[in-house]
């Protein structure tokens, strides 16, 4: 233990802590210092450049900056005395000359005002104000009026340092130095990426959020309150302070959370203003009689008149209800099918899926975890029999080498990159393996960028795993403790040489060799995956590659290592824990267990399906089938997630009844019975789980509008209509029924969660943090091994001919998250990224004569769309890539809908496709 070091504060002994600066002694005790340059929020080191927070030391000659001083043993400091006050006064004074008056500033209630104010100091300056920049307005959500900046640098540090973005820096000299956006070109023409994290720390307002601004860029509105909770977008579980003004949310700042530390992305800052969009569902609707359904009907969710009449509660209820009664009483439970939402809260899940096996006599029910990581799971409950990462992604701090393969976080988890970007810049070996490549994003951090072929991912890694194991690297030791099935790899990836695979893959022979050696060698790595991994007919497949590597070098079980599949949606892990799958309770219990299935049944007084229940593709085949009828859908829009989406709308429009609950009429909801309004994310309570094992709590920030109703209500609504004895009177009640059923919840109480906001899980007692880091000792097997399973060399199910010869790839951008339900109604999202766009490589696009911004077709055996063509150095030539969040220009139009025979997760990564250049504009609107 270090030594504590002792001196005078303001007359009175005090200690320090080792690393400790005077500035960071006097708030723990109370004293309060003036400061500017220097944010204390984590990631952040001082500059002491503003002279703000200047003190006195007894016996030296200068005042000092107490951010950047440390205390040594005996020293006196004063932190009020007559020479510190003046000189703070006269920096203040100095800089208000430059400042415009407090009445016309852009922010006064910024901290810079908050300041003058507290220090008593006159807002009129002796010193000539000099000339100041123009405002630059360019960027769709932040405001830079550096007529207002005062030089500290904290947005450069914000930038570079934090996020890693490296977007902003200091240009010019002297006193015409001001930060500029790349080469000095406005924020809205700049590689800029919105996460915000400048508005956050600027001190003035010389940045801030566009929409608190008038058109003369002085600030007009004012929170009057704030909520903590959590973000509503992707795994990552950033938590967010939601400040709210007359019952709307003004503006979101990130929170010091244990995924976060502050930090936020583009849509966790500026994509709130959805919930307020005039397409919220706020009355119930029913299909009219004189509204034929079918596959290829489009309706306009301000205008749906024809096709839907407004109703009461009741009769709304009790037809959705009635419906799914009727069927389930004539034809049987498995006539029915549930989908419910990875967006919704733990609680949501676990009712939901409950109502489907009790209520409904089925195990029919899933969610979108079948459309992004169903593969990794299994392969991750084939091996170590749990589903869950073995640890957090903030590991990536303590890691030497780190392979990212199959996954954008820059784009997909932001705040997460900044983690891995933060490990790259302080030494850590970054491997991004991509098939797209990203040369915007990680690439540009890391020591290898393997971009191979699309669909060889078995053969890169097979190769990897045929190394370590025969130059010797693979830790025999930890094998011979831990893991079975060493020896059947062994033999298997004897065929698997990298110079038998570089023609496979496309990867150099020597490049494999070398990130092999890397990261067996390293004592430290970890690996991360996305959906590049897990969404092919191989997919489990190439989990099962992953798993092995990790598990040969012993690279588990410590801190810096271990697997990450990076979750999609921001309760996608808490979905799947709490049952949201229909061949598995919660915690992955299997429903063919008789004595888990016969603790259910005593929980629940009702006898259940011993058979899995069909998954979300298949259940869309069996309405085809006549053999499902009708369907419950929360949260979810298959019509848009779908593979080979005409497909999946064919099959909404033929079944018998459809009740779909949601806050917007999606596309799925143009084929229902009955649609429920529901509430949003930021409109109720709620537990949710983020990629990390995170269990966090999300409170109601606002009401819901018109008569939206809870979500959780509506569930146990239709439950008691079709005959259940539910009687939840709080989400609480809910969460204590699940900590009955999940060891994985154990010692984690709602109390709990209220007082702390997260705990991760596993957690070994009521007053313990949770485990970051499992399976240190022992996996969750009968044997307590682990188990490689070899994985063989499976092309993609539809390669390219002379037909289609492209390879489609789908995906997310940064500012859309999902089916763009929500992104494309966040007013300063959908100003970023507003149209359907296809990328493709440069040269190819100068090969079929297309130029950026002209309008394309893109084909493949199931459908076509059109939309504009964008230039994009990441796409490989061969490959062109669509964003699934464009209703105008569904990419789920083309996808092949084949399954992966483990996690029955469909191909949306590969399919054979064909692009064509449209001369007219007039033709895309055909």
């Amino acid at each position: 233990m270090t030594e504590k070091i002792t001196f005078e504060l303001d007359g009175k002994l005090v200690e320090a802590d080792e690393g400790e600066t005077i500035w960071q002694v006097a708030q723990r005790h109370g004293t309060t210092i003036p400061h500017l340059c220097w944010l204390p929020a984590p990631g952040y080191r001082a500059d002491g450049n503003c002279r703000a927070c200047m003190v006195e030391i007894e016996g030296e000659r200068v005042l000092a900056a107490s951010c950047i001083r440390k205390p040594s043993p005996g020293m006196k400091v004063r932190t009020a005395s007559e020479r510190a006050r003046k000189s703070r006064e006269m920096v203040f004074e100095l800089l208000l000359a430059d400042q415009p008056q407090k009445e016309e500033s852009h922010d006064p209630m910024s901290k810079f005002w908050n300041w003058v104010d507290a220090m008593g100091i006159q807002t009129t300056s002796r010193f000539s104000r000099g000339d100041r920049p123009a405002p630059d307005n360019s960027h769709a959500a932040i405001a830079v009026n550096l007529d207002a900046c005062i030089k500290c640098g904290l947005c450069v540090r914000a930038c570079r340092e934090v996020q890693s973005n490296d977007v902003i820096g200091m240009a010019y000299r002297g006193h015409n130095a001001l930060p500029v956006f790349d080469f000095d070109v406005g924020m809205g023409e700049s590689t800029c990426v919105g996460c915000g994290e400048c508005v956050q720390a600027c001190p003035t307002g010389a940045l801030m959020e566009a929409n608190l601004l008038d058109e003369t860029g002085k600030r007009v509105a004012f929170e009057d309150g704030s909520v903590d909770t959590v973000c509503p977008y992707c795994g990552v579980g950033c938590q967010i302070k939601v400040n709210v003004k007359d019952g709307k949310i003004l503006y979101v700042d990130g929170r010091d959370g244990p995924a976060n530390n502050n930090r936020l992305c583009v849509k966790g800052r500026f994509g709130f203003d959805y919930i307020h969009h005039p397409d919220r569902l706020t009355k119930p609707l029913i299909r009219r009689e004189d509204a034929p359904k079918s596959g290829d009907i489009v309706v306009d969710p301000r205008n749906p008149w024809n096709v839907f009449r407004e109703a009461t509660w009741e009769e709304a209820l009790e037809k959705a209800a009635s419906g799914l009664k009727r069927i389930r009483d004539r034809d049987g439970g498995k006539a029915l099918a549930g989908f419910g939402s990875a967006k919704g809260s733990n609680e949501e899940a676990y009712l939901f899926q409950k109502l489907v096996r009790q209520g409904f006599g089925t195990n029919n029910v899933d969610h979108c975890t079948r459309l992004c990581h169903a593969s990794s799971v299994a392969a991750l409950m084939e091996g170590l029999n749990s589903g869950a990462v073995t640890a957090p992604f903030t590991a990536a701090n303590d890691a030497d080498c780190i392979i990212v393969i199959g996954a954008r976080p820059a784009e997909n988890h932001p705040v997460a990159a900044t983690y891995l970007k933060n490990a790259a810049k302080r030494g850590a070996k970054l491997i991004v393996m991509d098939p797209r490549g990203q040369k915007q994003g990680l690439a540009r951090y890391a020591s290898h960028v393997l971009q191979f072929k699309p669909g060889r991912d078995v053969a890169l890694l097979n190769a990897m795993l045929n190394v370590i194991v025969t130059e010797g690297m693979a830790d025999v030791q930890y094998v011979q403790a831990h893991v079975d099935g060493y020896e059947d790899l062994k033999a298997r990836i004897v065929d698997f040489t990298p110079e038998k695979m570089e023609p496979v893959c496309g990867i150099p022979a020597a490049t494999i060799r070398e990130v092999a050696r890397l990261y067996a060698r390293s004592e430290r790595s970890i690996i991360f995956w996305g959906m590049g991994v897990s969404q092919h007919t191989h997919g489990t497949d190439n989990a099962r590659c992953l798993i092995a590597l990790a598990l040969v070098t012993g690279q588990i079980g410590r801190p810096g290592t271990g697997l990450h599949p990076l979750r999609g949606q921001n309760n996608v892990q808490g979905a799947s824990d709490a049952g949201l799958i229909p061949m598995v309770f919660a915690d992955y219990k299997s429903v063919r267990d008789p004595k888990v299935r016969g603790m259910y049944e005593d929980l629940w007084g009702t006898k259940l399906d011993p058979e899995p229940g069909l998954t979300v593709v298949e259940i869309m085949h069996a309405i085809h089938a006549d053999e499902i009828k009708g369907m419950y859908i929360l949260g979810e829009n298959p019509a848009m997630s779908d593979p080979d989406a005409a497909h999946a709308r064919e099959a909404l429009a033929h079944l018998e009844h459809l009740v779909v609950q949601d806050i917007f009429l999606t596309e799925t909801a143009w084929h229902a019975d009955v649609v429920l309004p529901a509430s949003a994310h930021a409109e109720k309570w709620g537990t949710y789980t983020n990629t990390n094992r995170q269990v966090q709590i999300g409170r109601p920030v606002v009401n819901p509008p018109g008569e939206a109703r809870q979500d959780w209500e509506l569930i146990q609504e239709i439950a008691r209509r079709i005959g259940l004895d539910w009687n939840y009177s709080h989400v609480s009640e809910v969460f204590a029924e699940m900590t009955k059923v999940m060891p994985s919840l154990a010692n984690i109480t709602w109390e709990r969660l209220l007082a702390e906001g997260s705990v991760t899980y596993p957690c070994d007692a009521p007053d313990k943090p949770g485990n970051e880091i499992i399976f240190a000792s022992s996996f969750p097997t009968a044997s307590g091994r682990a188990r490689v399973v070899p994985a063989g060399l499976e092309p993609p199910d539809e390669l390219p001919d002379e037909e289609y010869p492209f390879v489609l790839t789908t995906g997310r951008l940064l500012e859309h998250w999902h089916t763009g339900a929500i992104t494309r109604r966040a007013s300063k999202l959908d100003a970023l990224e507003p149209e359907a766009i296809a990328g493709l490589n440069p040269r190819e696009m100068d090969r079929l004569g297309i130029r950026p911004g002209q309008f394309i077709r893109v084909a493949t055996r199931r459908g076509q769309v059109v939309l504009k063509a964008r230039a994009d150095r990441d796409v490989a030539e061969g490959m062109v890539f669509i964003p699934f969040c464009f209703t105008e220009a569904a990419a789920n139009l083309l996808t092949n809908p084949q399954l992966d025979p483990y996690g029955k997760i469909p191909e949306f990564k590969f399919c054979a496709a064909r692009v064509e250049a449209m001369e007219e504009k007039a033709e895309a609107a055909e």
